[in-house]
């Protein structure tokens, strides 16, 4: 496992739509090792591809339940709403509250190609959205409602 640079705002990997991962592999493993030890390190609750200069569709999260990883993942049902102070490890010292919904439910692949679902409220709905939005080269910033 190594530690990779999280790419910052301004940086236009940050902005570009992330390709499908179809081989799972042993590169793919060594990413989503190196990814989750980049997130801890830098005292994050997720982590998208994008941010270590890796345009493929996978994110690591822990909220502190234990590691998440999903690779191609897509939110395929929503319910209700919560708003919540929001920030990111590419967008350093920027906090703001965001909408997003209050659970979420995502179709997904494991690192071994096992398809997955994982659902999640609060918190983890916040960050299942938030670096799902990563892949398709959002950023959280736009979309503050109220900044800090």
């Amino acid at each position: 496992m190594a530690l990779r640079t999280i790419r910052k705002k301004g940086d236009e990997i940050l902005y570009k739509k992330s390709k499908e991962v179809v081989n799972f592999d042993k590169r793919l493993s060594e990413l989503l090792d190196d990814m989750y030890e980049t997130m801890k390190q830098a005292d994050g609750v997720g982590l998208a591809a994008p941010q270590v200069g890796i345009l493929k569709r996978c994110v690591v999260i822990d909220i502190g339940d234990g590691k998440i990883e999903l690779v191609n993942p897509v939110i395929i049902k929503s319910e209700g709403e919560q708003v919540g102070q929001e920030g990111c490890l590419s967008v350093p010292d920027v906090w703001g509250d965001v909408k997003r919904p209050k659970k979420v439910t995502v179709s997904a692949f494991d690192r071994n190609g096992k398809k997955i679902e994982q659902t999640g409220e609060d918190l983890l709905a916040v960050a299942l959205c938030h670096e799902i939005d990563h892949l398709n080269g959002e950023l959280f910033d736009d979309k503050i409602i109220k900044q800090d």
